[in-house]
């Protein structure tokens, strides 16, 4: 297939492999706080084909440790005949900004040549979507059937309805929340701080040390993990078992330690900061009049997942989400023994949910 030229941007979207990493210079992007994050680059990946009207467009929002590689870390869901089914859809998931997997974030190369460490600006959600509304300009995508993500990519989905009406038909929000919540804000700043407390973090300014916060950085993702499963697989799966390797830990200490260990190999530190951040300052109601006005206004077709064990994200805050915005599907609610991560887990229940949102959007296609 020759190459499809938007007549607007001029941009050029050439036919590649399915799930090729590509990467778009954005140019610089000024943000919510003011600064200008210059020579902004972003990695995204695509499956499917985009119609001769680009009318066939989905825009996956991964979560915090998540990825542009979507079959990497939520299995079943993109493929001939799945939810995401690339027989008739294009399905696109960009990397954030503030990413450490191909976009420019925090160990980036600044324009000093020196990697930006310390000096990395704050983002917030709104910043995020931006790039992802400058990626889609540049790719001739004016609006997508859906815009859909768990978690952090929740709020972007959101955040895209209430700011962007006009780009997207309908949504699909899945283990999130319309305002960031204090329990949530005391997991995460609790997390940053493990990982600013570690020797070797040097003020965010470790790239060139040898050594970055790794201890910091694992006692963060135990933090974490503990608040993304639940107290009853934790119990039942380890229980107070051993390990039985002589060590004498726990088999859940093991276990945790496997999970820091795994994620130290393939994220940043600074990033992990960088989006907890984005996460701790989510508020769809900022400068708009507060959460219920912004959700009020919400045009595109709502369908809204909660997981009924999800301690993180608990259930109350989608039956907000559902609440506040007249144009909201009744709550779906997957059941699951594994809390926040039940939407990595249980993929038929959400493929249900997604399908809900994409029949909605093209009945107003």
């Amino acid at each position: 297939m020759s190459p499809l030229k938007h007549e607007v941007t001029g941009a050029w979207l050439e036919q590649h492999p399915p799930g090729e990493r590509l990467f778009l210079e954005l140019g610089d992007l000024e943000l919510e706080s003011g600064d200008v994050l210059p020579k902004v680059k972003i990695a995204y990946q695509t499956w499917g084909e985009l119609n001769s009207d680009r009318s066939n467009a989905i825009l996956i929002n991964h979560a915090l440790t998540g990825w542009s590689d979507v079959p990497a870390w939520w299995p079943q869901m993109v493929g001939p005949g799945l939810p995401f089914d690339t027989d008739k859809f294009f399905i696109i998931c960009p990397n954030v900004i503030g990413g450490c997997q191909g976009s420019t974030g925090p160990s980036s190369i600044a324009p000093d040549g020196k990697r930006w460490g310390s000096r990395f600006p704050f983002l917030t959600v709104r910043d995020l979507v931006k790039a992802e509304i400058e990626l889609s300009n540049k790719l001739g995508i004016d609006k997508y059937l859906l815009a859909v993500g768990p978690s952090l990519g929740g709020m972007r989905s959101l955040e895209w309805a209430v700011a962007h009406p006009d780009r997207v038909l309908s949504i699909c929000t899945i283990g999130s929340s319309a305002v960031a919540t204090g329990d949530q804000i005391g997991v995460w700043s609790t997390e940053i701080h493990a990982i600013k407390a570690d020797p070797n973090f040097l003020g965010g300014d470790y790239y060139e040390s040898g050594r970055g916060p790794i201890e910091g950085m694992g006692i963060a993702r135990k933090i974490a993990h503990l608040s993304y499963r639940t107290e009853y697989e934790m119990d039942t799966r380890f229980g107070r078992d051993l390990q039985g390797d002589g060590s004498g830990r726990f088999a859940v200490t093991s276990y945790l330690d496997h999970q820091a260990n795994k994620l130290a190999k393939r994220f940043d530190a600074n990033t992990y900061i960088s989006l907890e951040t984005v996460m701790m300052t989510h508020d769809v109601g900022r400068d708009r009049g507060g959460v219920e006005a912004a959700l009020t206004k919400v045009e595109a077709s709502v369908v809204v997942v909660s997981i009924d064990t999800d301690r993180l994200f608990p259930p109350r805050l989608q039956e907000e989400i559902v609440h506040l915005t007249p144009k909201a599907q009744p709550l779906r609610q997957i059941s699951s023994p594994f809390g926040h991560d039940g939407f990595l887990i249980e993929v038929d229940q959400v493929g249900e949910a997604v399908r809900e949102a994409l029949e909605l959007a093209l009945e107003r296609a």
